[in-house]
């Protein structure tokens, strides 16, 4: 079935649109700059998105999720990154939280955590795949579940763990049967489980409002019915959970270039050197073009995979190529837009240094670059 997307919105998602940029032009913007001086978890703004419905943009009303497709999550995606990048990948971790455990979890499990994600109760799910010696290659994982009367025992360590000190709830891989893919499983783990340690938050460059923790699962006792899926085949739910996880932080890095460019336009317009505004110079209108082009691409290509996932076709390599794509071409924008402020652009003063350090790491999460081209080479190949 060909790929297409179409540019002109549905009604449902027009509106998703228009209430995501007017919650963050109330609510985000003004306080984006100050979450990511103090790098501090914006709770209350992520319990406002889960009150109108962008903590489960594409989940099934019974679960009380909003139903309304992976199109207006990805627009969603892309007004809440405009806003602040740090709040988006906590949105973006926590709707692929739910969307795993709605597409694959028992009955029982998606009626206990589903719902308290989508309303807010939990303020953000968890996803723990990558560990100190496992992140390009989860076969290398060494974290073990061990079966035992009561359920099973989880032991080792994750890193990387977006939201890992508030989610609710997590989705945990680890390993159950013989080295490599084949045997892991994924598990749901409850935040405050005993034997789960978190460690302390990292210092990051970019995206500091973020909470981003390593793991302990020290003798940490979960139940039998804490298996997410069918025993050894977790990988795959990896796998098809960073599929549609690509698409949102495509998104995530349109919103962020966005901004920039939005930056960029009104600091050209206002700021004047030898006389006269400095969008007037030729040097300035191509670095403002050419950032308006890739910028449009990126959300193309995001738009079109997020439409080929709504309707239930392939789109691994689609997903690989909007990520790539777009978390590149953000960051050659945030590039040229800090130059067009200049010296002003390398101060906290301007949310341009922010978005360009927030930028940075769109290359490397939910996969490297270099992995997406792995992805896009071989389906290119064959």
């Amino acid at each position: 079935m060909p790929s297409t997307v179409n540019v002109d919105l549905s009604e449902t998602q027009s509106l998703v649109v228009r209430s995501a940029r007017d919650f963050v032009e109330r609510h985000v913007r003004p306080v984006a700059a100050e979450l990511d001086r103090e790098e501090r978890f914006p709770k209350d703004i992520l319990k406002g998105l889960a009150e109108l419905g962008l903590m489960g943009v594409n989940i099934p009303g019974e679960l009380g999720g909003a139903e309304a497709g992976v199109v207006s999550y990805s627009l969603a995606m892309m007004e809440v990154a405009r806003g602040c990048a740090s709040t988006a990948v906590t949105m973006a971790v926590t709707n692929m939280v739910a969307e795993v455990i709605a597409r694959f979890g028992t009955p029982a499990q998606r009626d206990r955590y589903v719902p308290r994600i989508t309303s807010g109760e939990y303020v953000a799910g968890a996803f723990a795949l990558s560990e100190p010696e496992a992140g390009s290659d989860p076969g290398g994982m060494r974290t073990s579940a061990e079966r035992t009367a009561e359920g099973w025992t989880l032991r080792g360590e994750k890193q990387w763990i977006t939201s890992g000190a508030y989610a609710g709830v997590m989705v945990v891989w680890a390993r159950t049967g013989q080295p490599g893919t084949k045997g892991i499983s994924a598990f749901l783990v409850e935040g405050g489980t005993p034997g789960l340690k978190v460690g302390k938050h990292e210092d990051k460059l970019g995206l500091r409002a973020s909470n981003t923790v390593p793991l302990t699962f020290d003798e940490c006792k979960i139940p039998a019915d804490a298996l997410l899926g069918v025993e050894n085949e977790g990988f795959k739910i990896a796998m098809m959970a960073l599929d549609g996880g690509r698409i949102g932080i495509a998104s995530q890095a349109v919103g962020i270039a966005t901004a920039a460019v939005e930056e960029a336009v009104e600091y050209a317009r206002q700021r004047k050197q030898f006389g006269k505004p400095i969008g007037d110079f030729q040097a300035i209108q191509w670095m403002i073009a050419d950032s308006r082009t890739e910028l449009e691409a990126a959300r193309l290509l995001t738009l079109r995979a997020a439409e080929m996932k709504e309707r239930g076709v392939p789109f691994s390599k689609e997903a690989a190529m909007a990520k790539l794509y777009a978390s590149e071409a953000v960051n050659r924008i945030c590039y040229r837009c800090l130059q067009v402020h200049g010296g002003y652009g390398y101060v906290k003063d301007f949310a341009i240094e922010r978005h360009t350090r927030d930028a940075r790491v769109t290359t490397i999460y939910e996969g490297t670059s270099e992995i997406q081209r792995t992805v896009i080479a071989r389906a290119a190949l064959g």
